[in-house]
């Protein structure tokens, strides 16, 4: 096969260790299909990786990258050949940052008309987390009251977005600044409380006349699972999918336990939830194409220069160069690119 682009960690580092590098252009295997990206996503476990803190799972690539959009450039055996020249955003196990990465094809969703590459390329690793958490794993259902810690991340703005594409009756969230807040409530968000202001587990109650929420998606964990219990409906469900506030949760701080707490989906999606998990984008991207991938600044992200900014907690949205709005977003024109 022929060589194309990469991006290899050269060392454990900074930003500089990112550096381009030829490899043979992948041969799916069967199962797989092969997409020519367009635009990669930059996320939290390709910063660590970088830092020598994350080590990819075995038989996954070496090469970062857990999201990418682009053409359908080949297919293995099980995969319907007409999807070749089809446009596809993916999840990937990794790779990429390449200017072509073999993926799953199962973890591959339809690319919205109304998404460019970069928006694109935002969708999958958010959009598969929030779907097998908070509506696969949370059984979020219409009708139910949601809270979503850190709404204005790229997980957080793509679960407001769900909820009340699947028909949330309310969308609760929590953010740092009245600047985030605005962003969450332009998305579609009912309330959103600065959790720096008030003890916002009293405030849910207040806001669901004192019956508490039926799923709360927690990426904070810490004192913040106690807090929940406190403001969780009977038999409504707590999902961590992230421990940014430490792994001690005491629990005796709240004795009344409302709900089970689940463990999140991390790099896997979880057999018969990529069907499920099309379906929806479907209903939240494609059929009334109103929901939208916040992406901020003027010019598209570098890997570099993105892999900083993701982790500062500057965050509404989508990261681009510069400034961080929660996916960050690697584009041809950038360190990642030109491929070819």
């Amino acid at each position: 096969m022929p060589n194309a682009r990469v991006i290899e960690i050269s060392q454990s580092g900074g930003p500089e260790v990112l550096v381009p590098a030829l490899r043979p252009i992948p041969t799916p295997a069967p199962g797989e299909l092969v997409l020519k990206v367009q635009a990669a996503g930059i996320n939290r476990p390709d910063v660590l990786q970088r830092r020598g803190l994350y080590a990819p799972p075995p038989g996954a690539s070496d090469l970062p990258g857990l999201e990418a959009a682009g053409t359908v450039y080949d297919v293995g055996v099980g995969v319907p050949p007409a999807l070749i020249g089809q446009r596809l955003t993916a999840l990937c196990p990794g790779g990429g940052y390449a200017a072509y990465v073999a993926v799953p094809w199962r973890h591959a969703l339809p690319w919205p008309e109304n998404h460019s590459a970069i928006q694109a390329a935002a969708l999958p690793e958010t959009f598969f987390t929030v779907y097998g958490n908070m509506v696969a794993r949370g059984r979020l259902s219409a009708g139910d009251t949601v809270l979503i810690h850190g709404g204005s991340s790229g997980i957080g703005t793509t679960a407001i977005q769900m909820a009340k594409g699947l028909g949330a009756a309310k969308v609760i969230v929590t953010v740092g600044t009245a600047e985030k807040a605005n962003a969450c409530l332009e998305l579609g968000a009912d309330h959103a409380l600065i959790y720096r202001d008030t003890a916002w587990e009293d405030t849910v109650l207040t806001l669901t006349d004192g019956k508490g929420v039926d799923v709360i998606l927690d990426m904070v964990a810490g004192d913040y699972v106690a807090r929940g219990q406190k403001c969780l409906a009977v038999d409504g469900r707590l999902v961590i999918i992230a421990v940014q506030g430490g792994t001690d949760a005491d629990l005796a701080r709240y004795r009344r336990i409302r709900g089970p707490c689940e463990e999140p989906i991390c790099r896997r999606i979880a057999p018969g939830h990529q069907r499920e998990a099309v379906r929806a984008v479907g209903q939240v991207h494609l059929d009334g194409g109103h929901a939208r991938t916040r992406i901020g600044g003027g010019r598209h992200a570098k890997a570099a220069p993105g892999g900083d900014v993701l982790g500062s907690r500057g965050c509404a949205g989508a990261v681009q160069r510069g400034r961080c709005l929660g996916s960050t977003i690697g584009q041809e024109d950038g360190v990642i690119g030109p491929f070819g």
